[in-house]
């Protein structure tokens, strides 16, 4: 019998996506999900609902509480916490990469590290030296995956998950969706939403 399905879709550019990657697998393990990793872009989703930058900077007095809360949360979890100088990032090479990594076995172990590089460490996912470094870490042919990353076939699915992520209404990440298409936002709905696709 084929376990419950919860698919975390994310944005490595998402503070709150990154809380929810570090803990989402021990927590599925032990209710018994299965989880499917899928990322998406935020930018053309916040673009599509009229926002031109991150609500955290659209919203400064909101964005810094977000952030106090992000740090709280990390400290709870036992995790190292650093604001990245630069934000929001863009994440759209990581992504590729991932998706890469997501058929190959190593997709997700990288999406930790990629997440940690950003805000445990406060580096720039941008840059394609940290996405390099990051891979040699698994080692993972660099070049080899670098040129998967810009094929068309991942640029593609990227661009599909991302469109997919509009259809659906979605408004933020980590989002959470069931097999049977129920909803939940953010890395404080994750139990309810593993609870939910066991129904």
């Amino acid at each position: 019998m084929s376990k419950p399905q919860l698919t975390f879709w994310f944005d490595f550019g998402s503070t709150y996506s990154f809380l929810a990657a570090m803990r989402i697998e021990q927590l599925a393990k032990d209710a018994g999900v299965e989880v499917t990793w899928k990322p998406f872009l935020l930018g053309p989703v916040f673009q599509s609902q009229g926002l031109k930058d991150s609500p955290l900077n659209v919203f400064p007095v909101k964005g810094k509480a977000l952030i106090r809360d992000a740090q709280r949360i990390a400290e709870d979890m036992g995790i190292p916490f650093k604001w990245p100088d630069k934000f929001p990032q863009s994440s759209v090479l990581a992504g590729r990469v991932a998706l890469v990594g997501l058929k190959e076995g190593w997709g997700k172990d990288f999406g930790r590290d990629v997440f940690s590089a950003e805000y445990s460490y406060g580096r720039d996912i941008s840059d394609q030296n940290t996405i390099t470094e990051i891979l040699a870490k698994h080692k993972v042919p660099v070049e080899a995956t670098l040129t998967k990353a810009q094929s068309d076939e991942i640029k593609s699915e990227l661009r599909d998950n991302t469109a997919d992520a509009q259809k659906r209404g979605f408004f933020g990440a980590p989002t959470f969706t069931t097999a049977s298409g129920e909803l939940f936002w953010g890395n404080d709905r994750l139990e309810q939403a593993l609870r939910w696709a066991k129904k």
